[in-house]
C-alpha cells in the first residue's frame, strides 16, 4: 500500500538550504577555484573559547544540563533577556513576557500557531524568509502578499490593502532575510499602528538585530504600555554567539500569548536545550565586547560588498545588511538556472531569488541572495574577481 501524506506538506516547497547542499553533491565543477559557499546565513566558526569552556563545565558538573527544564525556558535566562531588552529598546519587559525556544524558527511557529488556524491569513512581504512561508503553507494559513511595487521596503498602504477579515498577523523581518534591508523606525511604527488599529498582531523577527548598522533602539514599541496587545518580538542567539546547533531563540510577547504557545512548545520539544540556554546566559553576562567586535567585522564586510558591487559593471545591489546582499544579475538566464552554472563554472554557491518569492513574481528571476557572513574580506575580493569576468 502506498503511503498517503498530508497534502499541505506535499504542496510546501522543499527546504532551500538543504536543496543547495544537494547541488553541491550532484553538480560537477569545471573550475579549479575553491568553493565559495555563500548560501547559508549561519556562522561556521567555533564559539569563543570562554563560552565553550563554560558550556563544557556546565555539561560536566551540573545535573540541570541533562534533565528536563521549564517549557518556557530557564528563569535566569528569561530574566536576563527581559532586563537586557528593556535597556536596549528603552522600554518595559518582564520575565513573564519572555519565552525561550528551540531557535527562532520554533519561536515563529509557536507564535503563529497561537495566533492563527487553518483558513486564517497572515501578511508577509516578498522577498520572504522561506521558512516563514513554509510554516504557513504546512498549517493551511494563507500567506497574503502586499504589492510593494518592487520595493524591498514594506509599504503600509499596500499591507492595509492586503488585509482581509481572516488576517491575524503581519510579519516583518528586520534586518531582513533575504535582502539585508534595515527597516526605518518611522516605517515600522506606521505598521505597528496599523496592526493596533486593525486589531491584528505585528510579529517582528529580529534575528539579525546584533548586526544592524544603527545604534540605539531600532523601534520604540516596548515603550508603549500596551505593546503586549499588538506586538510579538522574535530573536535568535544562533548568530550572536555562534550557537546555531544548540537552537536557542526567544519570544517576547504577552503572558496570554505565551500561555498558548507553551502548549505548542511542550508538545514539540518539552524544553529548550539546557546547555544552549546556559551558553546564551553566559553570553549576555560576559560577551558584550566580543559581540561588538563581531558586529564591527560584519559591518566592515558589508562595506566591502557595497564597494565591490559599485565597481561591478551591470550588476545591481538591491539591498545589503546584516549577513546578506540581495542583488540583481545582468544575464538573461533565470536565477534558478544561473546559480547552478555559477556553482559549476565559478565554484560560487548562492541562492536564487525564486526561493524567496512566489512563481511569476516580478524580479525574482533576476535576483540572487549572497550570504557573506562566512567569507572574509579576501574572500569577498575573490568573489568580485570571479564575477567581474563572468559570462554564463
Amino acid at each position: 500500500m502506498t503511503q498517503r501524506f498530508n497534502p499541505r506538506f506535499s504542496a510546501t516547497a522543499s527546504p532551500p538550504v538543504m536543496e543547495a547542499r544537494r547541488w553541491l553533491e550532484r553538480t560537477p565543477r569545471t573550475t579549479a577555484h575553491e568553493l565559495l559557499n555563500l548560501s547559508q546565513a549561519a556562522p561556521v566558526a567555533l564559539p569563543p573559547k570562554p563560552l565553550r569552556q563554560a558550556m563544557s563545565n556546565f555539561a560536566a558538573s551540573d545535573m540541570d544540563a541533562h534533565i528536563y527544564g521549564p517549557v518556557l525556558g530557564n528563569p535566569e535566562l528569561r530574566q536576563a533577556i527581559a532586563d537586557r531588552w528593556s535597556v536596549a529598546y528603552e522600554g518595559a519587559i518582564s520575565s513573564n513576557q519572555v519565552a525561550v525556544t528551540s531557535g527562532c524558527n520554533q519561536a515563529f511557529a509557536a507564535a503563529i500557531s497561537a495566533l492563527a488556524q487553518s483558513g486564517d491569513s497572515v501578511i508577509i512581504t516578498a522577498p520572504w524568509y522561506f521558512n516563514h512561508k513554509m510554516w504557513l503553507d504546512m498549517m493551511g494559513i494563507e500567506a497574503r502578499l502586499p504589492d510593494n511595487g518592487g520595493s524591498l521596503m514594506p509599504d503600509p498602504d499596500a499591507i492595509a490593502r492586503a488585509m482581509v477579515e481572516s488576517t491575524r498577523a503581519i510579519v516583518l523581518v528586520s534586518p531582513n532575510n533575504p535582502t539585508g534591508s534595515e527597516y526605518p523606525a518611522a516605517l515600522v511604527r506606521q505598521i505597528y499602528d496599523l496592526a493596533r488599529d486593525r486589531q491584528v498582531t505585528l510579529v517582528m523577527d529580529e534575528t539579525y538585530r546584533d548586526f544592524d548598522s544603527r545604534t540605539g533602539p531600532v523601534h520604540d514599541f516596548f515603550s508603549d504600555p500596551d505593546w503586549p496587545r499588538t506586538f510579538i518580538h522574535l530573536y535568535s542567539f544562533s548568530k550572536a554567539y555562534r550557537l546555531t546547533g544548540h537552537r536557542i531563540g526567544a519570544i517576547v510577547a504577552s503572558e496570554a500569548l505565551l500561555s498558548e504557545a507553551e502548549k505548542f512548545l511542550d508538545t514539540v520539544t518539552i524544553c529548550p536545550n539546557r546547555i544552549g540556554q546556559h551558553a546564551a546566559l553566559y553570553g549576555i553576562r560576559n560577551l558584550d565586547d566580543w559581540l561588538a567586535d563581531q558586529r564591527a567585522e560584519i559591518l566592515n564586510r558589508r562595506r566591502c560588498i557595497e564597494t565591490g558591487f559599485a565597481e561591478l559593471d551591470e550588476w545591481r545591489l538591491l539591498g545589503c545588511g546584516a549577513y546578506f546582499a540581495y542583488v540583481e544579475h545582468p544575464f538573461t538566464l533565470s536565477s534558478d538556472k544561473l546559480v547552478l552554472k555559477m556553482l559549476a563554472e565559478l565554484a560560487v554557491l548562492v541562492l536564487p531569488g525564486t526561493m524567496f518569492a512566489p512563481a511569476g513574481h516580478a524580479g525574482a528571476t533576476k535576483q540572487l541572495r549572497i550570504a557573506y557572513a562566512n567569507v572574509d574580506r579576501d574572500g569577498i575580493g575573490d568573489l568580485f574577481d570571479r564575477l567581474g569576468s563572468y559570462r554564463p
